[in-house]
């Protein structure tokens, strides 16, 4: 079988999950869709209805929202890695989260509602979206332990590991906020001050 881009993205999407065979890789490559962004784009915006999963090829991918007046980082997408808004696209409502371009980026979709119609035929589908789901859960619970359990330095040595390309090519504003500390406590932090 002759590999394209969108087979090979489909491929390193799934393999961290399942095994598919190739009649089920075309399905799932089928589903996905190329979108070239610009730094600042937005796709995702407040109060829109999140329909699909994003999928990171090139570039750098923020979630953030807003409190108090500040814009607060919910989470990071580099190249392999994927972002959604959960609650908007299981229940169908709009989202409290924004989903931004930090760069130039190359980004696929996985349309939510096309992954539920291949599940519901194709068992393996059923396995990958639980095993998504299962990480996906696994990190939100980890950043919560972080924030409630760990000191700054802690949580900055944890996202260096974890993030380490957000860590290289993010603002130290949205690493900040990221860590919930203000840019001067994180330059300590960095420094090794604090």
């Amino acid at each position: 079988m002759m590999i394209d881009e969108t087979l090979a993205v489909a491929l390193s999407i799934t393999s961290r999950y399942v095994n598919l065979k190739e009649e089920e890789l075309l399905l799932f490559s089928s589903l996905l869709e190329k979108i070239n962004l610009n730094k600042g784009d937005i796709l995702i915006n407040q109060g829109e209805i999140a329909k699909s999963t994003y999928w990171v090829k090139i570039g750098l991918l923020r979630q953030y929202y807003y409190k108090d007046g500040r814009d607060i980082t919910e989470h990071f997408a580099s190249e392999g890695q994927g972002m959604m808004c959960i609650k908007s696209l299981f229940n169908n409502e709009p989202s409290s989260l924004i989903i931004e371009a930090l760069e130039q980026s190359v980004v696929y979709l996985s349309p939510y509602q096309k992954l539920i119609e291949l599940s519901e035929k194709y068992p393996v589908f059923h396995t990958y979206h639980r095993k998504l789901l299962e990480e996906i859960l696994i990190v939100s619970q980890k950043k919560a332990d972080s924030w409630r359990f760990e000191t700054v330095r802690q949580r900055y040595d944890h996202f260096m590991t974890e993030f380490s390309q957000a860590a290289k090519r993010a603002s130290i504003n949205h690493i900040a906020s990221y860590l919930l500390m203000t840019p001067e406590s994180l330059s300590r932090v960095r420094s090794g001050k604090l």
